[in-house]
């Protein structure tokens, strides 16, 4: 009955009469056969629909995203690692001074020295204390080809890495576990031109030391210093925005008041304001 080999007689309700197999063999596998067909069907349909999706995905385009989020120092690493090794003209760098461990100088190294090797310029901006940092100033020593240059100044906000003008990075945690990996052609040159900006007002690495005492006896730290604190930044920004710890910031700030004659807070920034240093070029 399952495979409809018999059916009702027709006649005595209470009689069965065999059907011969090839009937119920076909009645049986037309609706399934049907069913393979549309299925064949819909099948060639989505080949020809995905055709052009499957020609572009083998095509071997570098990722177009204008802006993507990496999560994590390993993919944030594998992103330089790989930006890095596609550069082939010139790579511009902004480092804030952080104590830079071992590890990272080793990193550093064997990220760095086959741009080099390639003929690539690199053009790396520190802040002022940079000059005193050993493992910064064992780093730059490994590099004294021209095309490598490092110039400081007093004051950076944050990192940046831009390569051959088409890719550039900058983080948005200050940990460091996150950055943005930026391709667009507007904010990349944008951040060009900030670079720039900056570079024009920088010292290179290997003149002296831009730390000399001026005629009124105020250093140019401690005119950056003064500059911050009017802005009203707590020691720990203005520690962070110029590359040092707080004790060598809160240090100097102390020498500042000592300078002006100050002795509290509130007056070192009316004597900062009253003595005009701010107003002269460092």
């Amino acid at each position: 009955m399952e495979f409809a080999l018999l059916h009702a007689d027709p006649d005595d309700a209470n009689w069965l009469r065999p059907v011969p197999p090839s009937i119920a063999l076909s009645q049986l596998l037309n609706p399934i056969e049907r069913e393979i067909t549309r299925r064949r069907r819909l099948s060639v349909e989505l080949a020809d629909a995905f055709e052009p999706f499957m020609t572009l995905s083998a095509q071997p385009t570098p990722a177009t995203h204008s802006i993507t989020v990496l999560e994590g120092i390993d993919r944030i690493n594998a992103a330089l690692d790989l930006a890095t090794s596609q550069c082939q003209t010139e790579m511009l760098t902004v480092q804030p001074s952080r104590r830079r461990l071992e590890h990272t100088l080793v990193q550093g190294l064997e990220r760095d020295r086959p741009l080099i090797d390639r003929g690539c310029r690199i053009r790396t901006l520190y802040q002022h204390t940079a000059r005193y940092s050993p493992e910064t100033l064992a780093y730059v020593s490994q590099f004294t080809d021209g095309k490598v240059e490092y110039r400081t100044i007093d004051e950076l906000v944050e990192r940046l890495i831009i390569c051959d003008e088409t890719v550039a990075f900058i983080p948005t945690r200050d940990d460091g576990q996150v950055a943005l990996e930026l391709r667009h052609p507007g904010l990349v040159r944008y951040l060009i031109k900030v670079f720039e900006f900056m570079w024009g007002r920088a010292v290179p690495l290997a003149t002296g030391a831009p730390y000399e005492t001026a005629p009124d006896g105020i250093t140019e730290i401690q005119h950056s210093i003064a500059k911050l604190l009017v802005e009203g930044h707590v020691d720990e920004a203005i520690a962070r925005r110029l590359g040092m710890n707080v004790r060598t910031c809160r240090a100097h700030i102390a020498k500042l008041a000592t300078a002006l004659g100050s002795g509290s807070r509130a007056q070192l920034g009316f004597l900062i304001a009253q003595s005009g240093i701010l107003k002269q070029e460092p």
